[in-house]
């Protein structure tokens, strides 16, 4: 299954990219699609690109909606295979 996921930045690296932390795994993304981002904001993730940015209440949210129906680990899992 594929969905968008979010995650926390950890790291501005190179001009338009960062890593993400989506509990405890850390990828480097593409910030390409998104604007104004900064270390700590919470973006949603889909195959290496943020899509945009998210309040970090909602992504709590989002995250706990997603460990409640047991999609957690298997997200996790898709962020950490997808190529860099």
């Amino acid at each position: 299954m594929c969905l968008a996921i979010p995650a926390r930045i950890e790291a501005l690296t190179t001009p338009g990219n960062a890593i993400v932390n989506l509990g405890g795994v850390r990828k480097e993304i593409s910030l390409a699609l998104v604007g104004d981002v900064a270390v700590d904001d919470y973006v949603i993730v889909h195959v290496g690109y943020a899509l945009q940015r998210l309040d970090e209440a909602e992504a709590l949210r989002t995250l706990a909606a997603f460990a409640e129906l047991g999609e957690l680990d298997e997200l996790r899992a898709e962020l950490a295979e997808q190529p860099q």
